[in-house]
């Protein structure tokens, strides 16, 4: 048997001291951040500090979460595995690969070429087969594609999108930060029998969603 490399053993420390010291227990969670090698969806460079508990740079003035966020929003979305999840904001691709782990089909969409391609390559090394992405406006949705389970949004924008609300299936559960261009609210928005429900769960700081229905460019 191999020992464990510099990555494994950092992505461990990553598991207990970021998200179980956090109070994330989440078994299903804790698996797929401990199965998804983080370092492969940053530049090589930054690959030493993937693991760290912050966001990082990944180029076109986007970043990669912290990990305790990526955790946080998908422990949100109560996920059992059979779900279809729509993510706007592709960005590194990590945190669609981490959805990929807990739920049937993930839907990613992303405004930056770039960023498509290579999160698709490293999908397709990781042979991560269920998820699919597109490049388009990320606050219209994927209208062809819905109803979808639940919906995350990896980007801060001034208000909930109205075409991802219409998206949003019944029962459906949908996590995102609205609030301004510098601090947001990471909002859960529930929809159930027709009534949606918005509850803030803690101030973050996201790069900006951009789009018909979020800043402007």
């Amino acid at each position: 048997m191999s020992s464990p490399s510099s990555f494994d053993i950092n992505r461990e420390r990553m598991i207990e001291e970021q998200l179980v010291a956090r109070g994330i227990t989440d078994t299903r969670i804790l698996d797929a951040m401990r199965t998804v090698p983080r370092h492969l969806f940053v530049e090589d460079a930054m690959q030493s500090h993937a693991y760290g508990d912050f966001p990082l740079p990944i180029g076109n003035g986007q970043t990669i979460s912290q990990p305790y966020i990526v955790a946080l929003m998908s422990l949100a979305l109560h996920l059992q595995g059979d779900e279809r999840i729509l993510e706007i904001g592709t960005g590194s691709g990590y945190h669609a690969a981490i959805l990929s782990r807990l739920c049937q089909k993930v839907y990613t969409v992303e405004r930056i070429d770039g960023l498509v391609s290579r999160a698709r390559r490293v999908f397709d090394r990781l042979r991560y087969y269920n998820i699919v992405s597109r490049i388009d406006d990320g606050t219209v949705g994927w209208a062809s594609e819905a109803p979808f389970d639940c919906i995350i949004v990896t980007a801060g924008g001034p208000k909930i999108p109205e075409p991802l609300l219409a998206q949003l299936g019944d029962p459906g559960r949908m996590v995102m930060p609205v609030g301004g261009q510098t601090v947001q609210d990471l909002k859960l928005v529930e929809k159930h029998e027709g009534e949606v429900t918005v509850t803030s769960m803690e101030q973050v700081r996201f790069v900006d969603l951009i789009g018909a229905h979020g800043w402007q460019n």
